[in-house]
């Protein structure tokens, strides 16, 4: 080996090569290139002061010795221990969401679904007691049933629209009130205050999932909720591209639980997409905005199709629960719900083929509108729901309102279409 290929790949025939004079630094700290490859130069950030957040990406963080690194532990939530438990980028995020939320602390999760397991699997065990509102997200449904079973935890569910059916279900094993306001998909408001006072009077803790309001149409915890949890994934981070969560304590006290869980179950977030949810964070509110107005207006003009049954959006006066709504809610979002008549319902999914402007496809709060048919019955049993089991979802998006517009004049006139054709094949089959 040569002395220069001897130096580059740190041979110790390189060290007394005259070659090793090239190599910087001087002095009793000079090191080989491959060292310096490795390790990163300090360099002053002295006058950078961007307006974007930066993206530090971690598992491993450094200790200046060895007694620091001994006392890990005591740095607590706050501090930096490991990449798992949080990076600059990810406490920027927890940190403004703790502000919005106006909570103590927020920790991040994968997912929205994700938030919801990790807020509630710390406070039950087996022999405990949760009630949990009967329009909940139907993945937390199905934890309930399939996973807090199992782990012998007993589960029953509750009328979204009576406090009064929380109190005659609590018990004294009664440890966690789920809330979801508004319900998935049917969009109930839950007397959030009325249900923490019940709660609390039992010694019960109460979680409400945010996600439809977001910290800025709703306020959980100002109403009595003890921990909030928000899909990320939709409105906050808005752009359809990203998975993510969050878990907002009201108390100090419920911090440590909830690391601990998260730490013993090895789950964190990259920092790379808690960036693109700052991202989308900046921009929440003028969208939100945007999405609100056109929502309403086109909740509305829906409301008068001939086809049309409901139209199930809170901020209508007509809805019930609006006044609930009215007093606890700073405004609405773009997603909304319709169902239809019995003759129309079965041509909906076959309807929304003529859309050429809405997509078809889960999740919403993205820029892009989205059409979901949804079917709910089976994910209802303290309540029953007796109209049509197909409930179109709207998510209204940033696209120009007036094309939007012309694209559901599209979906309502080719459902007209099938509605008649099939209602003249039945004439025929009864002529």
């Amino acid at each position: 080996m040569t002395a220069d290929k001897a130096k580059a790949y740190g041979s110790p025939s390189g060290m007394d090569s005259p070659e090793r004079s090239r190599q910087i630094p001087k002095g009793d700290d000079a090191m080989n290139d491959l060292t310096q490859c490795v390790l990163t130069p300090e360099v002053s950030a002295e006058g950078f002061d961007p307006l974007g957040v930066g993206v530090h990406r971690a598992s491993t963080i450094v200790f200046k010795d060895a007694a620091a690194y001994a006392a890990r532990g005591d740095r607590g939530h706050q501090g930096y221990s490991y990449g798992l438990y949080g990076t600059p980028t990810t406490r920027t995020l927890e940190a403004k969401l703790t502000a919005l939320e106006g909570g103590a602390w927020t920790f991040l999760a994968p997912s929205g679904q994700a938030a919801n397991a990790l807020a509630v699997l710390p406070f039950l065990g087996a022999g405990d007691h949760v009630l949990i509102v009967d329009t909940v997200y139907p993945p937390m449904r199905d934890l309930a049933e399939t996973d807090l079973r199992r782990l012998g935890i007993d589960v029953e569910f509750f009328d979204p629209g009576s406090a009064d059916d929380v109190a005659a279900r609590m018990r004294d094993t009664t440890k966690l009130v789920w809330c979801e306001s508004p319900g998935s998909t049917t969009m109930e408001i839950v007397d959030l205050p009325a249900i923490a006072d019940i709660a609390h009077a039992r010694g019960a803790l109460v979680g409400v999932d945010n996600t439809w309001a977001t910290p800025l149409n709703f306020k959980p915890l100002a109403h009595g909720a003890d921990i909030v949890t928000e899909a990320l994934t939709k409105f906050v981070s808005g752009h359809s591209d990203v998975l993510m969560g969050s878990i907002t304590l009201r108390d100090a006290a419920l911090i440590h639980p909830v690391r601990a869980l998260i730490g013993r179950m090895g789950i964190g977030v990259s920092a790379d997409d808690a960036s693109l949810v700052l991202r989308g964070f900046e921009t929440l509110g003028v969208r939100l905005r945007h999405s609100d107005r056109v929502a309403r207006d086109f909740a509305r003009r829906i409301g008068s199709h001939p086809l049309v049954t409901h139209v199930l959006h809170p901020a209508l006066e007509t809805f019930p629960g609006h006044d609930i709504w009215k007093r606890d809610f700073l405004g609405s979002s773009g997603v909304f719900s319709v169902t239809f008549t019995e003759a129309a319902s079965g041509h909906v999914a076959a309807a929304l083929d003529a859309l050429r402007l809405f997509a078809i496809g889960a999740s919403w709060g993205g820029t892009r509108s989205l059409a979901a048919p949804m079917s709910i019955r089976s994910f209802r049993s303290a309540t029953t729901w007796t109209g049509p089991d197909v409930i179109l979802r709207l998510s209204i998006g940033l696209e120009d309102e007036a094309d939007l517009w012309a694209d559901l004049e599209r979906f309502f006139a080719d459902l007209g279409e099938r509605v008649s054709a099939a209602a003249q094949r039945g004439s025929v089959r009864h002529g």
